[in-house]
Order: C-alpha cells, then sequence, then structure tokens
C-alpha cells in the first residue's frame, strides 16, 4: 500500500479538485492551505506516510518555490509534482532547478495526475530499492573510485591524497552538489583512519537551538527535553573522522566553542561539569564564500584560519564535462540492481550530446536524479532525449539535437554508452577505466558558444573559459600556458589579474574586484 498524497494548494476549488481526483485512483489525500502549513507536515510525526507532494507555485506567504527550497535545506526527499496556471518554460525551469519531480498545468485531469503520481511512486519505490544496496555494501572508499576523467580534478586528486597522509584539518570549497562528501570519504579511506568511524554532520540542517547539544554532546537534565545523556558528534568521531558539511552555516556562539574542539581537542558538553577529550581528523566543506562571511562578520575570522590550513577546491560538472559520460554510466548501472527485470543497453549520442551541452546548476546530484529518473521511466531498451523533458528545453538552441535525434538508437552502436554488467562501487562513485572504449569520449567542443538564450557569448566570457581550461590541463605550468594560448607570460599574468585568477591556484578570486 502507497503513501498518502499531501496537497498544498492555497485556492479550496483546487484543493477539492485534486483530493477528488486522488482518492478516484485510491490514493489517501493530505490537505493544505499553504506552503508554512505544508511544511508542517512534512516536518511532523507524519511525514512518513506522505509518498507524493502536490504543490502549488503561486500562493500567498510561502510559495512553491519557497516550500521547494525549505525540503532541499531540510534534506526531505519526497517527490514533488507542481502545478501552475502558467506553462511558461521558465517557471518550470525554476521549479526543475529547486528539485521538482514532474509539473502539471491547471487545469490538469485526473488522468494526468495519476500518471505523473503513478511515475513519482515508481522512482520512490527504485530510489529505496538502491539505498537499501548501497547500504549494505561497507567497503572504504578511496580516490580510485571516483568518477573522474577530467584534467579539471585531477589537482583535486592530488591534493586529497597528500591530505590523507596527514592529520591536519581540511576545507573542501565547492558548489553544492559537486562532491565534497566523496572527497572527503575518499581522504579518509585513503589514510590510516580508514577503520575508524566517518562521521557526518550538514551543520546547514540542524536547528540553531540544537547545534551546539548535537555537536558537544549533553547530560540528561541540561535543558527542557534532554531526557537522556547523548555523547555527540565530535566524541562518536573519536579514533576517527568528522566531516562538518555547510560549516558556514553555523552560529556564531557554537562558533567559540568549535574553535576550542579544533585547537585543544577537548569538548564540553551542554551542562557538563568536566571536559571530554577528542581524537579526531576534521574535514569541513562549504558552497559559501567563507572569506566574504569573515568579512561580513558572519564567521569568526581565527576559526576561518584554523579550518583553512589545507584547502581543496571542487569544481562545478560544467567545468569538467568530460566526466559526464561517465557519470551517466554508473549512475544507469546502480539503477540496475534495483529494478532486474529489465536492463538498460545505454544511452543514445544525442540524449549524451544534451546532457554534456547543459551547465547542470545542481552538479553531479542533479545529474544523478535526472539519470535515475530517465533510466526508472524508459518504456524502451535505450535512454533517448525523450526521457530527459526540461534538460532539453533547457538546453534548445546550444546543440543541435536534430542531428542526432533522427537516428535510431541501433544506428549508433558505437557511440552509445553500453552496459559494462559490473556492479556500482557506492554512492556516486564507481571503479574508473584508464583505457575506457573511444566511444564514450565526447564528440564536440569543450567550450559553448551560445549561452543558455539562444545568444552568441562575450568574447570576455570566453577567453576567461579558455584561460581557465588551459591552466587545468596543463596543472598550473604557466610557461606551458602562455606558449599554448599564444600569449607572453607578461600578457598572460595580467590577464590573470584582469580576472581575479589566482595563479597558484587557478581558481577565479571571487572578491576580486
Amino acid at each position: 500500500m502507497t503513501g498518502s498524497i499531501l496537497i498544498v494548494d492555497d485556492d479550496p476549488v483546487q484543493r477539492r479538485l485534486l483530493e477528488a481526483a486522488v482518492a478516484k485512483y485510491g490514493h489517501t489525500a493530505i490537505v493544505t492551505d499553504g506552503g508554512e502549513a505544508g511544511l508542517d507536515v512534512l516536518d511532523g510525526p507524519n511525514a512518513r506516510d506522505v509518498s507524493v507532494v502536490i504543490l502549488d507555485l503561486v500562493m500567498p506567504g510561502l510559495d512553491g518555490i519557497g516550500v521547494l527550497k525549505a525540503m532541499r535545506e531540510r534534506g526531505i526527499q519526497v517527490p514533488v509534482i507542481v502545478q501552475t496556471a502558467q506553462g511558461g518554460i521558465e517557471t518550470v525551469v525554476s521549479a526543475m532547478r529547486h528539485g521538482a519531480f514532474d509539473f502539471v498545468v491547471k487545469p490538469a485531469s485526473p488522468e494526468r495526475l495519476q500518471a505523473s503520481i503513478g511515475n513519482a511512486l515508481k522512482v520512490e519505490a527504485v530510489e529505496g530499492e538502491v539505498k537499501r544496496t548501497t547500504r549494505r555494501r561497507g567497503d572504504h572508499l578511496t580516490f580510485k573510485d571516483l568518477i573522474t576523467h577530467s584534467p579539471a580534478m585531477d589537482r583535486v586528486i592530488r591534493l586529497g591524497q597528500k591530505a590523507a597522509a596527514s592529520n591536519i584539518p581540511i576545507l573542501i570549497e565547492g558548489e553544492s552538489g559537486v562532491g565534497k562528501e566523496l572527497v572527503a570519504r575518499a581522504i579518509q579511506g585513503s589514510s590510516d583512519r580508514r577503520s575508524k568511524p566517518f562521521v557526518t554532520v550538514n551543520c546547514g540542517a540542524i536547528p540553531d537551538n540544537l547545534v551546539e547539544s548535537i555537536l558537544f554532546g549533553h547530560e540528561k537534565g541540561s535543558f527542557t527535553g534532554a531526557t537522556e545523556k547523548h555523547t555527540g558528534k565530535f566524541v562518536e568521531a573519536h579514533s576517527g573522522t568528522l566531516f562538518l558539511d555547510e560549516i558556514g552555516d553555523l552560529p556564531l556562539d557554537v562558533q567559540v566553542k568549535l574553535l576550542r574542539a579544533v585547537q585543544d581537542g577537548e569538548v564540553d558538553p551542554v551542562g557538563g561539569r568536566s571536559t571530554v577529550r577528542v581524537d579526531i581528523r576534521l574535514i569541513s566543506a562549504t558552497h559559501r564564500n567563507l572569506l566574504q562571511q569573515v568579512k561580513d562578520g558572519k564567521f569568526r575570522e581565527d576559526l576561518f584560519y584554523r579550518l583553512n590550513v589545507y584547502p581543496i577546491f571542487v569544481p562545478p560538472l560544467r567545468d569538467r564535462r568530460d566526466d559526464i559520460p561517465y557519470l551517466v554510466e554508473h549512475f544507469m548501472e546502480k539503477v540496475a540492481p534495483a529494478d532486474p527485470r529489465r536492463r538498460l543497453n545505454g544511452i543514445s549520442a544525442a540524449a549524451l550530446a544534451m546532457l554534456q551541452a547543459y551547465d547542470w546548476p545542481g552538479n553531479i546530484r542533479q545529474l544523478e536524479n535526472a539519470v535515475f529518473r530517465a533510466s526508472v521511466l524508459c518504456e524502451g531498451d535505450m535512454l533517448t532525449v525523450e526521457e530527459f523533458p526540461q534538460i532539453r528545453a533547457q538546453v534548445d538552441g546550444t546543440v543541435n539535437l536534430d542531428a542526432y535525434g533522427a537516428l535510431s538508437p541501433s544506428a549508433l552502436p558505437d557511440l552509445a554508452i553500453e552496459s559494462r554488467g559490473e556492479g556500482p562501487a557506492g554512492d556516486g562513485v564507481a571503479a574508473t577505466e584508464p583505457d575506457a572504449p573511444a566511444r564514450l569520449q565526447p564528440r564536440f567542443g569543450t567550450l559553448r558558444a551560445l549561452d543558455e538564450r539562444g545568444n552568441v557569448r562575450a568574447l570576455a566570457d570566453v577567453e576567461l573559459e579558455m584561460i581557465k581550461l588551459a591552466i587545468d590541463h596543463y596543472n598550473g605550468q604557466m610557461s606551458e600556458v602562455a606558449r599554448r594560448l599564444g600569449i607572453g607570460r607578461s600578457t598572460l599574468y595580467r590577464k590573470l589579474k584582469e580576472y581575479g585568477i589566482d595563479p597558484e591556484t587557478g581558481r577565479v578570486d571571487r572578491l576580486a574586484s
């Protein structure tokens, strides 16, 4: 028996229509009249009963996009079907970027709603099986398991391997969804602490009033609701690694205690009478610009320099498009054991070209979700552009899909990614193949000539991208970069200064102006 369908809509007429449509097909409806009320259900004791959310985008107070953002921040993974009276592509794209599963245009027929709900339930069921399969595998992750054939990731792996040989604090920077936790796990799995605990804390998902207790622990009766003693994440990670994700979201008062824990290796449980010694390897991660937060008074300067001893920057997926074919193959393989009734043979050249042309603002996490959904809902034996309707709408004009799409998958066997028959190595990772077949290699340019609107990109933007690519490709050897670009070293350094690029790291200084 499936769970309930949560309906979030401020229009009473729409609520009644949706409730009737849901009931017609045998589902139980939970009806709320706005975004805040919908989030209360998802945060409440009956949240596990909700299998799908039908969410109106335009509502007073907390609108649909606000609900999607809040769900993502809180780690709520329930599939969301958004509904809107306006079928404009920009509205749909915004909802999909914020994690919506599907959309319907008002007034949606009961049949259209049932099809969308059925797809969401099907994907959720397979996703649950994938998670159970992943949990059963307990192997340590190392850098050999990371999926990458991109020069942009070479520096990350080199830095990570060096970091694994020491115990200094590490700060991993990068946009949401680029795989910062995977890098942290690879560092742990390559170190002498590989057999010790790896404890993760999402600092942005903890209520401010509970952060101190969750990190450092508390004694029984130390505050209202503290009915039992809690050891805290620092003590849980003793002798192993503590991974603090989204460290930039920590409240300032907790940052003071964190500084002491990093400096002295001691924590003070809430309500405790003595300190507790801990031996941990601390790895922090953030998608924010911590240096700017220091300047804005939102992050302690002394803590920043304690955490930023060994920074590692993980590039976004748009800067490592060479990895997309291998990631797609791996994500397809992850679905296969959970749905053994059928197995996909690959992905068409047109679909692969489309996925590599897209910029992926949600990075690898977004790509995984897109491939996962397409793999579960695909009716044929190969993924095509038809399985990625939202992505296709956004890259229209960037890549000529007609040049590929007119061919059947069987006419493109050498351009499709074919399954290898091996199980995945873990969540978001797989064993790399140095001698991968040529059919997986990208067959079009690395730099895009057109922007998202189909207009020619500014020359300065293309030049900046070319310089960054050259720095990555030649591992920061500026003499070689200048020679390959056909300019003098002085000209190269002048351009680096103009664009705010640090010659040592090859990264754009976001504070440069």
